[in-house]
């Protein structure tokens, strides 16, 4: 009961990019003048502003010279990477480690975490590390006002280099964590939304071939009729004889197809969109799964007191058919479903006679992509994304969504609940 894909999206938007970049530039262009000309510190400006015009000038290389909209991870590297070493050129000229500034430092790193591959991530931290241990003791002092220095102990001196390693650490795991736990969601939610787009099509083009078959029904009673009375006309006619009994067979023919694309061919127009009761759907959902396995579905409807019926949706329909499908593969002999309702709500429980679901992932239930680490549910794949899928789905029609191992038998059990008034709006 496992799946193992792992989501290898790794993607960094250009023009969000580089509007992150122009607002640091300029940042670092305002506080360095700031400093210099109001506050009266002492360094070198023009190296200064030189560095920070050579980050203008990467920025416009990355407008007008790359054309993707999406930065591939080797140039998401290379900007990163010029990033960290111009940032730590600035701070190298206004006073190393002790500039309140070097904060920023960490920031490509941990950008490039959620961002980018992890060797590449990697290869990022590494240099923050070595460019604020560098910092630390190799840079040139800040000159204060009145020609001062700053002095500090060197307890709190070190301390400084030594809490940026370990933010830096810190914020990176969470970044890349955070960062691949919303990767693998939006892939999960990539899949689903083109589950559910082919089920749209595919009740889209059932539709259109029952109104065709509804349609059609007409015109091809009216050549039946036609045919037989030719047949009736010119049965002693040897010559045209086959020819008639040719098009009376190909008209039974048609007949019949259509029968096989009409969903209710004794309805008139409301075949289509017909509309059932939690019960009702129920029970076309297990019939579909009597029909196709050897298992045995128990169903209880005795405790089922409204009869309300609401219009087939394709979100429901697939979600509740997702977790008894999930029954039924890990089910040893029996699936139980049952419906139960009342004035307020309406609740449809599903449980099985398997193993049930692994203690060590019972918390992560409903997430996509999890694993559990017991060897006896390695065997079976698919836990995770068709959970998600289906809890996602009810849980937009107005669903509560419960999995857990069931109280009563030794298998799984869910239990999708309505309040009813919710249920009648959808």
């Amino acid at each position: 009961m496992e799946t193992t894909s792992v989501s290898k999206i790794y993607s960094l938007n250009k023009s969000t990019y580089i509007n992150l970049r122009w607002i640091g530039i300029i940042g670092q262009f305002l506080t360095i003048n700031i400093v210099y000309f109001i506050f009266k510190f002492q360094f070198n400006i023009y190296l200064t502003n030189l560095i920070i015009f050579l980050g203008v000038l990467s920025n416009l290389i990355l407008i007008y010279f790359y054309q993707k909209n999406i930065l591939s991870n080797r140039a998401s590297f290379i900007f990163l990477f010029m990033d960290i070493l111009q940032l730590s050129s600035l701070i190298f000229l206004t006073g190393g480690i002790l500039n309140p500034f070097s904060i920023f430092l960490i920031i490509p790193s941990v950008f490039s975490s959620s961002n980018i591959e992890l060797k590449a991530s990697l290869t990022l931290i590494c240099l923050t590390v070595l460019s604020i241990l560098l910092l630390t003791f190799y840079h040139i002092e800040l000159i204060y006002p009145e020609t001062n220095k700053i002095l500090v102990n060197n307890f709190y001196y070190y301390a400084i280099p030594t809490s940026l390693i370990i933010a830096l650490i810190f914020l990176n795991y969470f970044a890349a964590t955070f960062g691949r736990e919303s990767r693998l969601r939006k892939e999960a939610l990539d899949k689903l939304e083109q589950v559910i787009a082919k089920e749209h099509e595919l009740v889209s083009l059932g539709g259109q071939a029952a109104a065709a078959a509804h349609s059609l029904n007409t015109p091809l009673s009216t050549i039946k009729v036609i045919s037989q009375d030719m047949y009736k006309q010119f049965k002693d006619q040897k010559d045209i004889k086959k020819d008639i009994e040719l098009l009376v067979s190909q008209v039974e023919r048609c007949g019949q197809i259509l029968k096989k694309l009409s969903l209710n061919p004794s309805q008139e127009d409301d075949f289509i969109n017909q509309k059932l009761s939690i019960s009702e759907y129920v029970s076309e959902i297990v019939k579909s799964f009597k029909e196709i396995s050897d298992k045995e579905f128990v169903i209880n409807l005795s405790q089922d007191t409204n009869s309300f019926k609401i219009s087939k949706i394709i979100e429901i329909i697939y979600g509740i058919r997702n977790f008894i499908g999930n029954a039924n593969k890990f089910s040893k002999k029996k699936i139980y479903v049952s419906v139960k309702s009342n004035n307020e709500s309406t609740e449809i429980s599903i449980e099985d006679d398997g193993s049930g679901y692994p203690k060590d992932i019972l918390g992560k239930i409903g997430e996509p992509y999890i694993k559990s680490s017991s060897d006896q549910n390695n065997t079976k794949a698919g836990l995770g994304l068709g959970i998600f899928i289906g809890k996602t789905l009810l849980e937009r029609n107005k669903a509560k969504v419960i999995c857990r191992n069931s109280k009563t038998r030794p298998g799984a059990e869910v239990i999708i609940s309505w309040k009813n008034n919710l249920l009648k709006k959808i």
